[in-house]
């Protein structure tokens, strides 16, 4: 599946999150709590010890929760800054977790490993900026600036905002 890096306003990807997180909150906290509560009152004892029931209403009330917002809430618009959020971290976990094929590929000068990297850097550098985390980059701008320049270098372009899944198949392939 192709993703692609969207331009977001930091202030306002944050007020559209917090917004999302705290209706999910809710809703968690209000399934949790009835479903508690309604498993007490059918399968309980009065006075007796019934932590199972609640926890298994507050568990329920979990699965619950999950099932509306990947059903009901993910495709609403107003979540779409909290599914873009998580959709752009998932896409640079995908990268962290081949970073070892990444790295070699792009010391072999592999041009989809390059491109992979790029695009992990301006994941990177957009999640901190909407994160408001201007301090997490320092580490990353020395790297960051050396493979810019190796890709101009070899005429590829440095704006890779869309991650191409079959990057991690060149990558593959190369590596073999």
């Amino acid at each position: 599946m192709m993703f692609e890096i969207q331009p977001f306003n930091p202030e306002e990807y944050r007020r559209q999150t917090r917004r999302s997180a705290l209706i999910v909150i809710l809703i968690f906290a209000l399934l949790a709590m009835s479903l508690a509560m309604l498993a007490v009152s059918l399968f309980g004892e009065p006075g007796g010890d019934n932590f199972r029931w609640n926890l298994g209403g507050v568990l329920a009330g979990l699965l619950l929760t999950v099932a509306v917002v990947r059903t009901q809430l993910w495709s609403q618009p107003w979540m779409a800054a909290a599914v873009y959020g998580w959709q752009l971290k998932r896409n640079l976990m995908r990268i962290t977790n081949v970073m070892h094929h990444v790295s070699a590929g792009v010391q072999a000068g592999e041009p989809s490993a390059m491109k992979l990297l790029r695009f992990y850097h301006l994941g990177v550098t957009q999640m901190h900026r909407l994160d408001g985390n201007s301090s997490g980059l320092g580490p990353l701008v020395r790297e960051i600036d050396q493979l810019r320049e190796a890709m101009e270098a070899r005429g590829l372009d440095i704006e890779q905002t869309r991650l191409d899944p079959a990057w991690f198949e060149q990558l593959k392939k190369a590596g073999a």
